[in-house]
């Protein structure tokens, strides 16, 4: 077998953790080859020291057969090795065009760029690959789902026969899913050679040839994917078994906590997208909301909260009117939020985990006194203390700055701060989105602990098994408004599906 890539050895190290620990990978030349490890496993470090975004301690790295000495990404282009981020590298108020050729502009003899040539070739590629994207079209403009595919552009104008992607899939869509797994098959067939980065089981046994396991910085094995079931690759990703459906005791629900009664929420741009929503949420209960995406689940989110003001409607917490409150207000009231953009409104990247575990309650006792000084012993103790109970990789504990640390650890960060301020009702907006199977099971077995609390749960997510798992009722949204309403032993995954697309069903409660 000729490899495509080789890495012996290569170790790296941190300020407090080895994030690779004599690791080895061989991908052989034109296979897609998935590489498997939980949330700071390693896998994107790995992956960064081929890319020339990071030097690696010790180790050696082939390309077809040959050392090199990847200095930086420049060297890394010039070896035919792409690598699309999982949070895109991307200027928003530039042209698709403008985005690809950046660092590399065509220019004419007297150096005026002919972003008219770029066009065309961009286009070409579009076509060659069915990317599917506008080269006029601004970056901001666009969906997700395309900037990614300008991310795979901006590869292969760069010619690069071995395309690594980072944890392509979490942010985009079902839909958009199933795009990039034929786009990725697309450029094997055209002679690449695919470097998957995931913890998605799914998506490796639908397009993965082999896989590397990494598990804490370290090597675990590599196997043939068509040899191994999802259970084998969970279990070797976590080091033990893993239950991909949790077991819940039958909820014993409450008073309404949570009072949502025809609310209205426009878009930035004056949009209505709920129209006349309404649902009540007992204490004791998690109730889902099943729908596509861009169906309304942001805006509805965004008015609960407090991000964005409601056009009509009442939303009662306790009984009270919290329909205009300030944010701050709707906390000290007991209403918790758990996003669905962890980097947006979840967490300040720059802080250290200490500092966003108080982000919500830092001006209260026992965090800040009298003269309103902060207490940085109690903050980093406390911070400490839900670090160890929530099992938060973070090599320079409270004091790591959650930009750093991997999307798992962030996303229960914010689930432990969420937890620890003890609210009456809950948001939880795509709780496990772009998480390995590990931490999907921690973070589901803490929502239902927390609703066999008594807490009222809001739970919003794409992940129609996640909804049937976790949820008490489920209330399926399409266009803004409310489709139905039913318990969820009364009604199938199949008949969500048919009502996330529009369709009716008789009966239904609120």
């Amino acid at each position: 077998m000729e490899h495509a890539i080789e890495m012996i050895g290569i170790t790296k190290t941190f300020p407090g953790v080895v994030a690779n620990d004599k690791v080895t990978l061989q991908v052989a030349d034109n296979e897609i080859h998935a590489l498997l490890g939980e949330n700071g496993a390693g896998k994107s470090t790995l992956m960064s020291i081929l890319f020339g975004a990071y030097n690696a301690d010790s180790g050696t790295i082939r390309i077809h057969g040959k050392d090199v000495d990847i200095k930086d990404p420049n060297v890394a282009t010039e070896l035919g090795i792409g690598m699309v981020h999982q949070h895109f590298k991307l200027v928003h108020n530039y042209s698709v065009t403008e985005n690809i050729v950046l660092g590399m502009e065509p220019r004419n003899r007297f150096g005026i760029l002919n972003i008219g040539q770029a066009e065309k070739r961009v286009a070409r590629l579009s076509d060659t690959y069915g990317l599917q994207v506008d080269p006029t079209a601004l970056v901001e403009d666009i969906t997700v789902g395309a900037q990614q595919r300008v991310e795979i552009l901006k590869t292969l104008y760069r010619n690069a026969n071995i395309i690594i992607f980072d944890e392509p899939t979490a942010v985009l869509t079902p839909q958009e899913i199933d795009e990039l797994m034929q786009i990725i098959r697309r450029l094997k067939a055209e002679g690449k050679t695919i470097v998957l980065i995931t913890h998605k089981l799914k998506e490796i046994k639908a397009v993965a040839d082999r896989c590397t396991v990494l598990r804490r910085g370290k090597y675990i094995g590599t196997v043939d994917v068509e040899d191994v079931s999802e259970q084998q690759l969970a279990e070797m990703m976590v080091g033990r078994a893993v239950q991909f459906e949790i077991e819940k005791s039958p909820a014993q629900i409450g008073e309404v906590v949570l009072s949502i009664q025809h609310l209205s929420v426009a878009d930035q741009n004056g949009h209505v997208k709920v129209r006349d929503f309404s649902v009540d949420v007992h204490r004791g209960e998690i109730v889902g909301i099943a729908g596509v995406d861009g169906n309304g689940q942001t805006e509805l989110l965004y008015g609960i909260s407090g991000l964005s003001p409601v056009s009509s409607g009442t939303i009662l917490l306790n009984g009270a009117d919290i329909t205009h409150a300030t944010i701050r207000k709707r906390i000290e009231l007991g209403l918790g939020h758990i996003p669905e953009d962890r980097q947006k409104h979840g967490l300040v990247s720059d802080f250290s985990i200490s500092e966003n575990c108080v982000l919500k309650n830092y001006y209260q006792a026992p965090y800040s006194n009298a003269y309103g000084l902060l207490d940085h012993a109690k903050m980093a103790e406390d911070a400490q203390a839900l670090i160890e109970q929530f099992d938060i990789r973070a090599g320079q504990g409270s004091r790591t700055a959650a930009g750093s640390l991997s999307g798992g650890n962030q996303q229960k960060t914010i689930v432990a701060r969420e937890i620890h301020l003890s609210p009456h009702a809950m948001l939880v907006a795509q709780p496990t989105r772009g998480l390995d199977v590990g931490a999907i099971e921690y973070i589901r077995q803490r929502i239902l602990a927390e609703r066999d609390k008594g807490r009222a749960i809001l739970l919003i997510s794409f992940e129609l098994d996640e909804i049937m798992n976790l949820c008490d009722r489920i209330a399926t949204i399409s266009k803004g408004s409310i489709v139905g309403i039913f318990a969820q032993h009364e009604v199938t995954e199949r008949e969500i599906g048919m009502m996330m697309a529009g369709s009716k069903r008789d009966g239904g409660n609120r």
